[in-house]
């Protein structure tokens, strides 16, 4: 028998600690307590991993001072419910030793809860990228819906949707290390612009190897691209940020002699220019009574 029992307003001064207020309550015809293990997960929850750790942090705080937030359910079967959103709350009550969580029931049809579930999730806790990609494909092809009305849905712009939709043509290893945080999305997206799965996956062994950044994967990419091999690149781009970093130190030594914001460019031929900007006549004097010295 389902457990129904009216949930009255939480403790006071509990707000002072977390903020309840966004709670979503649309659609709801009342919050009532349901019994746990008449709740089941929705198998088309995007979240596909829960930190134990947090969980457990969690749980401790539920057991210390209850649920501040009600789950949002909908009812599938007598006595039966399924999480819309709140899965992470339901997981750390049952830790916590609860026999009943406080929610709101819902009425609402199979296809917009994963819609519900994504949207929760995207505004309430950081979904890793794949997670994201796979939610927004499960809505594209379930639902029927476009890339632009996904981007409406769920507040993304339609280039962002595009974007996490491609991680998943990656190789698959890829794919996980950016579930695992291994790579971020920077580093995905370069890996994308090559359009040999092998070379991905041996850059992407070179990112794991040397921890490159994002920058740097990028400066390889480009070179990758124009012909050039995985060792040239890297020996190419190598080359040229320490002559950056040459002609960046050199600047800031001619800044500190000047006393100005010497600006100086070079490129890989060595060719370039030096600037010395002044504020008005006195600073150009000083500055030419400083070139006069050296000539000295």
């Amino acid at each position: 028998m389902a457990v129904h029992k009216k949930y009255n307003a939480l403790g006071r001064g509990l707000d002072a600690l977390i903020s309840t207020e966004n709670v979503r309550t649309q659609g709801s015809s009342t919050i009532n307590e349901i019994a746990i293990d008449q709740i089941e997960a929705n198998p088309n929850q995007p979240r596909r991993e829960f930190d134990e750790e947090s969980l457990r942090e969690l749980a401790i705080s539920i057991r210390e001072i209850g649920i501040i937030q009600p789950i949002t359910l909908r009812q599938v079967a007598d006595n039966r419910f399924q999480i819309i959103a709140g899965e992470r709350r339901w997981r750390a009550s049952q830790m916590a030793g609860l026999k009943a969580i406080p929610a709101y029931i819902r009425t609402i049809n199979d296809e917009n809860v994963m819609e519900m579930a994504l949207v929760e999730n995207i505004q309430r806790e950081d979904l890793n990228a794949i997670e994201i990609a796979l939610a927004y494909e499960h809505l594209i092809e379930n639902t029927g819906m476009t890339q632009e009305k996904v981007s409406e849905r769920v507040g993304k712009s339609r280039t962002a949707i595009t974007n996490y939709l491609r991680l998943l043509k990656l190789p698959a290893q890829i794919q996980m290390a950016l579930q695992k945080h291994e790579i971020d999305m920077g580093h995905a997206r370069a890996l994308l612009s090559l359009d040999s799965p092998s070379m991905q996956i041996k850059l992407y062994k070179e990112i794991q190897k040397n921890n490159y950044s994002v920058r740097k994967v990028e400066a390889l990419v480009n070179r990758i691209k124009n012909g050039e091999d995985i060792e040239s690149s890297k020996k190419n781009v190598d080359a040229a940020n320490s002559h950056s970093a040459a002609m960046t130190t050199l600047k800031n030594q001619l800044s500190t002699f000047f006393n100005a914001k010497v600006q100086l460019t070079c490129n890989a031929r060595g060719k370039g220019k030096i600037s010395i900007p002044f504020a008005d006549e006195t600073e150009l004097e000083r500055i030419m009574n400083m070139f006069d010295k050296m000539k000295g």
